[in-house]
């Protein structure tokens, strides 16, 4: 299975006048134009059309959409094991729970980072990676999604992923 993590582009401050339920905090306009271009980039990545699943927060959604629009993806699933507030177990639980050979998941931080250090070393592994908004990490697994059990194949922030020239797929 591979699975692409993509964070979420970049959106509005925190603000609980403005939205008190942080979930419904959207991208701003700026970062939905940006991630347009970064989306380029992850579509030419692509071998072939993954199934697109989100978190179900306002500012996921709208980068899922952005992404499914962009690379010819269908529509987003929303997932809550992917909201922010979930644990790296309820990923793999996810991911276990899926028979596609390709995923995207589209969320957020720390949880993308944490997921993709237990992915690559174990649960309880204590290292930093820096997952910027709008940029992806594609990993590789050879049997049963477990932690410790995947393989990196990349990882490109969001400024590469805007400079790549989109690519056809087979």
């Amino acid at each position: 299975m591979e699975v692409i993590l993509v964070r979420h582009a970049i959106a509005h401050e925190r603000n609980r006048r403005r939205w008190p339920d942080d979930s419904r905090r959207p991208l701003t306009a700026a970062g939905a134009h940006k991630f347009r271009k970064a989306a380029r980039g992850i579509g030419a990545c692509l071998a072939s059309a993954p199934v697109l699943l989100t978190s179900p927060y306002v500012r996921a959604r709208e980068t899922a959409a952005i992404l499914a629009s962009v690379a010819k993806l269908p529509k987003a699933i929303e997932c809550p094991e992917l909201a922010a507030s979930e644990s790296a177990q309820q990923g793999f639980a996810l991911l276990r729970s899926r028979k596609e050979r390709i995923l995207i998941l589209v969320g957020h931080e720390p949880w993308l980072s944490q997921f993709l250090v237990a992915a690559l070393a174990g649960m309880e592994s204590r290292f930093a990676i820096e997952f910027k908004k709008g940029g992806a990490a594609c990993i590789q697994f050879g049997g049963r999604p477990e932690p410790g059990r995947a393989t990196l194949r990349w990882m490109l922030p969001p400024r590469v992923l805007r400079a790549m020239k989109a690519a056809k797929r087979a």
